[in-house]
């Protein structure tokens, strides 16, 4: 089995943070937007670097009551001004916190809007490409902003989930499917061996899709977030 990144989701108020975060090798930290505050900010940017992990910026439609999971109606400009702001804020949290930002991830509604819009996945383009050229952008294989970036001048890690169902479109599907989560933890790992050695994923329909997977994440609210990332990282170990 080929060694692979494995990244989380933190800085969202979950208490697990702390049980997931040695079996990881990436983390994406929540800016503010959708979750957490400045506090939590500063705590998870220290106990990141105490793991040596590599350090995402995660930015969101300002949407605390959704958690970030909605579409926003806000216009570009609005939605260029609050990204920049946040990112901008989470820059110098890293700074105060002595930590390097490997990468971003923008969350939610956001990550799956800019995986399908232009304009949206321009907005975080455009950002990048100005104040953070350097950084890498973790999104979905083969979507409208991974193609766009190259544009930009952007690297971008290919991103699959592990506990995550796909459509045939490798679209992720929606959380309010009865089947959006994968529970069983064998699944998991069959799926993730599938991905990061034959890539391909088996869809909810049934069907083999081709993909690509620099990560793999996991989400640090799934109800088995623990026990899954702990797995993960023995299985991929005791292949290596």
């Amino acid at each position: 089995m080929n060694h692979i990144d494995l990244n989380c989701d933190l800085g969202e108020g979950m208490e697990t943070d702390g049980l997931i975060m040695p079996y990881l090798t990436s983390c994406n930290i929540s800016c503010g937007a959708h979750a957490g505050d400045r506090a939590i900010l500063a705590q998870t940017l220290i106990k990141a670097k105490q793991y040596s992990l590599k350090i995402g910026a995660h930015p969101s439609y300002p949407d605390r009551e959704n958690f970030g999971r909605m579409d926003i109606p806000m216009s570009l400009a609005d939605l260029e001004e609050s990204l920049l702001d946040q990112l901008l804020a989470f820059q110098m949290a890293a700074i105060q916190s002595n930590v390097t930002i490997h990468h971003i991830k923008p969350h939610g509604a956001l990550y799956h809007q800019a995986a399908k819009s232009p304009d949206t996945a321009k907005v975080i383009l455009k950002i990048m490409q100005q104040h953070f050229p350097h950084l890498i952008l973790f999104a979905p294989p083969s979507s409208v902003i991974s193609l766009l970036a190259k544009e930009y001048g952007i690297s971008v890690w290919s991103e699959a989930f592990a506990d995550r169902n796909y459509a045939d479109d490798l679209s992720l599907i929606p959380r309010s499917h009865a089947e959006a989560l994968k529970m069983d933890i064998l699944d998991i790992l069959a799926h993730i061996d599938n991905m990061m050695n034959q890539h391909q994923v088996v869809t909810l329909s049934g069907k083999s899709q081709p993909i690509k997977a620099d990560t793999i994440c996991i989400h640090g609210d799934h109800p088995h977030a623990e026990s899954i990332a702990k797995a993960i990282h023995q299985h991929w170990n005791a292949n290596l």
